[in-house]
């Protein structure tokens, strides 16, 4: 099962003098499994080309792909394709509506036609999954902090059991525990469910500790598809447009500027240590009579 995008292009007010490409003969595949993170500048693409993988906009030409079949085309079950392929939206509070949190997650199995009892099951499932405690099962989601009320927002849609986990900004305006939180359980989650999952983000630290693939998204079109190694070795590039390399890449190149025989390539900060640590054995930094 895959998603693929073939020469995709998404005009607003086309036929207009205000048309804007939002993108731009765009061809991606997304193939099971991957963690893949989606980067680029605000206006670039990014928010546009999500909605567009669970048939919420339309595009003005090219064609989207989901297990083979066009999502365009006569017959093809919409409703059933936003129940596979789940998007959790920047703000929680767009998905958040019930009077209580268990009540909330419940509404996604039950507009799939299952029971109350099976869309209970799923409920407390997906509550698990993202580590929300039972506590909060009956509290208002609206009383909920930023954190809690994604991963409120995340178990709506794990419930719907989908292939595929969209989640757009799914860390703004979180603290850094809070984002550490939020983004180590949708790892954990990703290892053991095996879902696909896309992570829109601003954040070149985070997609480069988590994914496996980095789409690069400019002006509409990609400008980089790779993993985050090679994606990251253009950090002057991407300055160009507005983003960065993560901050650990430029630590390492600094440190290699100024004599250090070390790689300026990890891109985290395990990565950076473990460089580090084998500079200093190299250069027999632990001895003894150097301690």
């Amino acid at each position: 099962m895959s998603i693929i995008l073939d020469k995709v292009t998404h005009v607003f007010e086309a036929d207009t003098s205000m048309a804007l490409y939002a993108l731009d003969n765009v061809s991606i595949v997304i193939p099971d499994g991957q963690f893949i993170g989606l980067i680029g500048h605000t206006g670039s693409g990014k928010s546009t080309l999500v909605q567009h993988l669970n048939g919420l906009i339309k595009a003005t030409s090219g064609n989207i792909y989901y297990n083979g079949e066009d999502i365009d085309s006569e017959g093809f079950d919409k409703k059933k394709l936003r129940s596979k392929v789940g998007l959790v939206f920047q703000y929680p509070e767009h998905q958040l509506f019930e009077t209580d949190v268990f009540s909330d997650v419940c509404f996604g199995p039950k507009n799939l036609g299952l029971s109350q009892k099976e869309s209970e099951l799923r409920a407390y499932e997906a509550l698990k999954l993202v580590g929300l405690e039972d506590d909060y099962f009956y509290q208002s989601p609206f009383e909920l902090s930023g954190g809690q009320k994604r991963r409120v927002a995340i178990a709506g849609v794990l419930a719907m059991k989908p292939d595929v986990l969209i989640l757009d900004e799914p860390t703004a305006g979180l603290d850094p525990k809070g984002r550490d939180e939020i983004l180590d359980q949708i790892a954990k989650l990703k290892k053991e469910t095996g879902i696909t999952v896309i992570l829109v983000s601003h954040s070149m630290d985070d997609v480069a500790k988590y994914v496996d693939r980095i789409i690069v998204m400019n002006k509409g079109r990609v400008k980089f598809d790779d993993a985050p190694k090679e994606v990251f070795k253009h950090y002057d590039e991407l300055e160009e447009i507005g983003l960065a390399a993560p901050q650990v890449t430029y630590i390492m190149k600094k440190l290699r500027a100024s004599g250090y025989d070390v790689s300026d390539e990890p891109t985290t900060i395990e990565e950076a240590k473990t460089e580090i640590i084998k500079y200093f054995n190299k250069n027999n930094y632990f001895r003894k009579d150097r301690v």
